[in-house]
């Protein structure tokens, strides 16, 4: 950026000392040109985040808002408690086995933060007893019960705890664990002797999400981000050597490309992934079984050359009878190993002029080692479908699991190995359920488990967990519920949840005959009368599915009468991948004129007041709440962005920013693109914002976010009030629209980090909703 004025020498922001006026950020314009455009910003100044000068500001615009909010402590304290008392404080996690352990997760009254714990298992030889978890109580602690990390002890003196990861070796005498105290993701993964409940030497600053040991415990692999928090390189620490002799095993110097790591289900090999939201690429490494052993070389499996968004799963199978090519061409594997591959073009009806068929659901195959290089050598396990999407898949020793989305939901489908791309292929078998919409998500598939752990949940449906049988015999099939999420005062009879369609009216050309699909839910005793309060939840990003889950929080916006209505705008992935390429890059506006669509469908249904309707949406979906309201703000009473996108063009011109060059896939270029730039520049909503009357609106961001900078929510609270023409003066209660902003000063993109905070966290949003709708009182 250039200047447009003289050098600033002034420190004085107009800002004042007291929170009863609102803070004044002195104009410092500096112009962007791109394209022929350019810009103007009064307030680019505030993202110098080590300025005391922009601190101060911060610090005012917070003591400002807990001015002109300060009438709603007793309705935040009042959520707080209901929070609180819908929650058993004391609790714990069903217990997941890995080798010789069970593992589990204990919260106690009072803690913020939770401890992880173990006993040992047993082998008797009955696998389906071997994999059944023990029973243990809540807050009583069993025989042999081991602390290996208590994150309030981890947490004790700092301002931020947050953990990156955790992984223990095959023989469980270690340990790696990666933390965060300052709420920015960059993580320090540390080592510990769990015999001794000591750290070793071994400390490694700056790492990413992600961490795993190879079979033999003396060697952790780990990520590392770049100077834009793109992860990039992924490196190798033997236990016990210094930092710099780490083996770099892999480098991604495209900005635009994400990279990641896992370990196969056998664990006998680390996949590497690579890749962005339209393309991938995977390589393997074989690990050896013994420290002597040096590692191998990576070794490519499917190459981003092909164009391909894809998944990979390393499988070993019976080779009697089978063929490692398509349609019977390639030879025999002799190793037996294979790989499942999740991706979205159809080779087998490939043609010289056309190329493979689109699959953009997604389709499943199965290649052998020695040809998967070769796609026209897969052969096809799950066809491509127009109703039904595949997310993923995992496998165990006996049988591939498939996590696909069916109007809308999440659903898990299983299938045997035996047989798996022969003609004797088994048909994939879904658990059933009694609700329409619900979600059923693997949580885990321990590779020799005869269970498959599942999360079963739905709107009104607190969290169960099951373990599915796939390989108990007669009795195969069968659901085990381990537990039932205890919610203290909870009645699910009281509540209904509906499914909605609202017509695209607003969308441009073809997009015009979608369908939006809502999520509706209230109490059952709320009349159909018009007068009820509405608040309208929405993202629309990145594929990203806001799918049936139970919170206990939402339960004090139902009990004080409001229709919860979650919009499920294009650019999520609920309809499929479809659904996500209409609402990203020049497509993205669909995502605002769906949730403006939205909007008006619910204030025409007789159900809600039209003049008491909220919009709340977070992040990427916070973006969606500066457009929806640039767009027609007339149809809102208040606004809650929490982390919000909203200066997405400054952001993604910045390709130093953290992660702004990942970005282009989803928005588009426009530093090098012209039609992307104008595009963008048209819903951008700080360049966007109109002088008309706005809704009240929170902004709220954390100091250390990465993702969403804080200074996009600051200047958006600045330019918002000095352009729009509404009552900023008049109290939120007496029908005012203020305009406040937020700022966590010791937190990350989620937030403060803790439970107690994070309730405190959501029952400031909920109460300034609730206040802006005149809806504070329990029915």
């Amino acid at each position: 950026m250039t200047s447009a004025s003289s050098q600033h020498t002034s420190t004085d922001t107009t800002t004042p000392a007291g929170g009863s006026q609102p803070p004044v950020a002195e104009a410092r314009p500096v112009t962007r040109t791109h394209h022929g455009h350019t810009f103007t910003d009064d307030f680019d100044w505030l993202r110098d985040k080590e300025s005391d000068e922009v601190i101060a500001h911060l610090n005012a615009e917070n003591a400002y808002t807990a001015s002109v909010t300060a009438d709603q402590e007793p309705l935040r304290a009042a959520i707080f408690g209901e929070i609180k008392a819908h929650t058993v404080e004391t609790d714990l996690s069903v217990p997941s086995r890995k080798d010789g352990w069970w593992y589990f997760v204990r919260t106690e009254e009072g803690q913020q933060y939770a401890t992880h714990c173990r006993v040992r298992a047993t082998d008797t030889g009955d696998r389906l007893a071997d994999w059944t978890p023990p029973v243990i109580e809540p807050g009583v602690p069993v025989a042999g019960e081991q602390v290996i990390l208590d994150g309030n002890a981890e947490a004790e003196g700092q301002p931020f705890f947050s953990l990156g990861g955790i992984a223990v070796s095959r023989d469980g005498n270690l340990m790696a664990y990666a933390v965060d105290h300052a709420g920015d993701e960059r993580f320090t993964l540390r080592i510990r002797d769990l015999r001794t409940g000591t750290d070793l030497a071994d400390e490694i600053p700056n790492v990413s999400y992600g961490l795993v040991f190879d079979a033999t415990g003396t060697r952790v692999f780990y990520t590392v981000p770049d100077d834009s928090w793109r992860p990039y390189r992924i490196l190798a620490h033997t236990l016990g050597t210094g930092v710099e002799q780490d083996r770099l095993l892999f480098q991604e110097d495209d900005p635009g490309m994400w990279s990641g790591f896992g370990l196969s289900a056998d664990r006998t090999e680390l996949l590497v992934s690579v890749g962005n939201s339209e393309i991938a690429e995977t390589l393997a490494l074989d690990l050896p079984d013994s420290p002597d052993e040096p590692l191998g070389e990576l070794r490519m499996l499917v190459s981003r050359d092909l164009g391909l968004l894809h998944d990979v799963d390393p499988v070993t199978l019976d080779t009697a009878g089978r063929q490692g090519g398509q349609g019977g061409q390639g030879g025999q594997d002799s190793t037996g190993r294979y790989y499942v591959i999740v991706h979205n073009k159809d080779f087998s009806s490939e043609d010289e002029e056309h190329g493979p068929t689109p699959a953009p659901n997604n389709m499943v195959s199965l290649a052998a080692r020695d040809t998967v290089t070769d796609p026209r050598f897969w052969r096809t396990v799950v066809r491509h479908s127009d109703s039904t999407k595949v997310d993923g898949t995992a496998v165990t020793a006996t049988h591939l699991v498939l996590g696909v989305r069916r109007e809308t939901t999440p659903r898990t489908l299983v299938m045997p190995l035996a047989g798996l791309g022969t003609e004797g292929q088994a048909a994939p078998v879904e658990p059933d359920f009694g609700e329409e919409l619900y979600s059923c998500e693997l949580g885990a598939a321990p590779f020799d488990s005869p269970f498959l752990r599942l999360g079963y949940s739905s709107w009104v449906t607190p969290t169960q967990v099951l373990d599915y049988e796939v390989d108990g015999g007669e009795d195969s099939g069968r659901l085990h519920l381990r537990r039932q999420v205890e919610v203290p005062g909870y009645d699910p009879e009281q509540y209904l949840v509906e499914r909605w369609w609202a017509p695209a009216e607003s969308a441009a050309g073809d997009a015009r005959k979608a369908a939006i699909p809502l999520t509706v839910i209230r109490r059952q005793d709320t009349e159909w009368d018009g007068s009820n309060p509405c608040v309208v939840y929405g993202y629309g990003s990145y594929e990203m599915s806001m799918d049936p889950g139970f919170t206990a929080a939402r339960l004090s916006l139902l009990d004080r009468g409001v229709v919860y209505v979650v919009a499920h705008v294009r650019g999520g992935g609920e309809l499929g991948r479809g659904w996500y390429d209409h609402g990203k890059k020049l497509h993205k506006k669909n995502s605002f004129t769906d949730f403006v669509d939205a909007t008006r469908f619910v204030a025409q249904s007789g159900w809600v007041d039209p003049d008491r309707i909220a919009a709340m949406g977070g992040s990427a979906g916070g973006l969606l709440m500066g457009g929806v309201l640039n767009l027609a703000p007339e149809l809102y009473r208040a606004c809650v962005a929490q982390v919000p996108f909203v200066d997405a063009l400054t952001s993604i011109l910045d390709p130093d920013l953290p992660l702004s060059a990942l970005e282009w896939e989803e928005w588009g270029n426009p530093i090098t693109d012209p039609e992307v730039y104008r595009y963008m520049q048209e819903y951008t909503p700080y360049e966007n914002v109109r002088a008309v009357d706005y809704p009240a609106v929170a902004a709220v961001t954390s100091l250390n976010d990465t993702r969403v900078l804080y200074v996009e929510p600051a200047k958006w609270v600045q330019q918002l009030r000095r352009t729009v023409t509404s009552d900023q003066t008049t109290p939120l209660a007496e029908g005012g629209a203020p305009i406040v902003l937020k700022t966590e000063m010791d937190g990350g993109h989620g937030g403060a980090s803790g439970r107690y905070r994070a309730w405190e966290d959501r029952a400031w949003d909920y109460a300034f909703l609730l206040t802006a709708l005149g809806a504070t009182e329990l029915r």
